[in-house]
């Protein structure tokens, strides 16, 4: 299974591509979209949204991991954050792939096995799963670390919800 990671930012959008083969995880990809500060917002979602689809053409992935929106203490950046992951988003779906989103604390869990572990931490343990020869770009090592949570937790989660949907198919069953 290919994985897409997708660090979303209004300035840098970082992506991470993944294989994933059995229990091995092997680096496909990594790298950063780009947008000039100085641009008009709109101008910058579509170079986010256009680098993503350019990224998803070249290197036809399987699913896609995205980081959640955190709360950031400034409004502003918030909504702006949320509108590229928007874009983001809006790429991905457009190429028919499953999106699956992750909050930071999950994220750092699964690659580092503490929650709230440092950027350097978790740059660290990507460089070392990933047997990368030097750490990525701070926000490709960040979409590489949602795409190996994903990689981690897409199996559990796709039992849990096999499980959940077997159970309410039983229960619709006990009630006729």
């Amino acid at each position: 299974m290919r994985i897409l990671g997708i660090d979303p930012g209004s300035r840098i959008t970082g992506y991470g591509l993944i294989e994933k083969n059995g229990n091995r995880l092997v680096h496909v990809d990594n790298g950063a979209i780009y947008t000039n500060s100085k641009d008009e917002l709109p101008q910058r979602l579509k170079i986010i949204h256009a680098g993503l689809v350019e990224v998803i053409e070249r290197y036809q992935p399987d699913v896609v991991a995205i980081e959640q929106v955190f709360m950031a203490k400034n409004a502003q950046s918030a909504l702006k954050l949320g509108q590229a992951r928007g874009a983001a988003i809006v790429a991905c779906v457009g190429a028919e792939l499953a999106v699956s989103e992750y909050t930071a604390l999950q994220v750092k869990s699964a690659v580092v096995g503490y929650g709230k572990a440092a950027k350097t931490q978790v740059q660290q343990m990507v460089k070392a799963l990933m047997k990368l020869p030097e750490i990525a770009q701070e926000d490709a090592s960040d979409a590489l670390a949602v795409a190996i949570c994903h990689a981690n937790s897409f199996h559990l989660t796709n039992r849990l919800e096999k499980a959940i949907s077997a159970q309410k198919k039983q229960e619709k069953r006990m009630q006729k």
